[in-house]
């Protein structure tokens, strides 16, 4: 278990540390509709990321991605290749794309009309950018497998989702917690972070990316020699 919770702390991390949903939830916390739309989105991006990991490891355990010894099965080994390298790709194009200096990314449509959201769109949103987000996917398709290769019985497996999830899911669901019991406080704070990230969010997921690249690489290699 503990090798397993080992693995699944970094790519927990990277679902975490993801600019455009903490900037959106900022805003909705920001916006008229705080109390409602706030918790809205956080009921789906926890949702989708639970569906989204579950489902995953149900397909890791369904296919085996064990071989007898209890090794990795070499097609797993290409498939934690093949992840490590879509994960350098996405850190590479998220420096390449970044706004020049002294220039800011354009903000979204969707982000200047949330104002205008109501609850069951911000869960809706909540989901899609947590369930289909292709970088989340990675993430939950290296955590299923991660999962799967420790062959842990069905609570430990439990367990080790519900860790990923509550992880993956803080960024999102500690500031809007907060805000439900002292809103008034929260408001400076949430300015402060959402001008930081807005400066620095390129380089956070770039660095964070290119970490979980190379490690799911090493890992990809490592089964295949081995």
């Amino acid at each position: 278990m503990g090798e397993v919770i080992g693995d699944l702390l970094p790519l927990a991390v990277g679902v975490a540390i993801s600019p455009i949903p903490i900037i959106a939830m900022i805003l909705m916390l920001l916006s008229p509709r705080a109390r409602t739309t706030g918790p809205g989105f956080l009921a789906g991006w926890a949702g989708g990321i639970v569906i989204a990991t579950t489902v995953l490891v149900v397909i890791a355990n369904a296919i085996g991605m064990n071989s007898a010894s209890g090794e990795p099965k070499t097609p797993v080994s290409w498939i934690e290749l093949l992840l490590g390298v879509l994960v350098l790709t996405l850190a590479v194009r998220q420096w390449t794309s970044r706004p020049g200096a002294g220039t800011r990314a354009e903000t979204p449509s969707w982000m200047r009309a949330i104002d205008e959201v109501t609850p069951a769109r911000a869960a809706t949103l909540g989901l899609l950018l947590s369930a289909v987000n292709p970088k989340n996917l990675i993430m939950c398709v290296a955590a299923g497998i991660a999962i799967a290769q420790g062959e842990l019985g069905v609570g430990s497996e439990v367990v080790a989702v519900a860790v990923f999830n509550v992880i993956a899911a803080c960024s999102v669901a500690v500031p809007v917690l907060v805000y439900v019991f002292d809103a008034e406080r929260m408001r400076a704070p949430l300015d402060d972070l959402k001008a930081w990230l807005e400066r620095n969010s390129t380089t956070v997921m770039f660095v964070l990316l290119l970490v979980i690249g190379f490690v799911l690489l090493g890992k990809g290699i490592g089964g295949l020699i081995d």
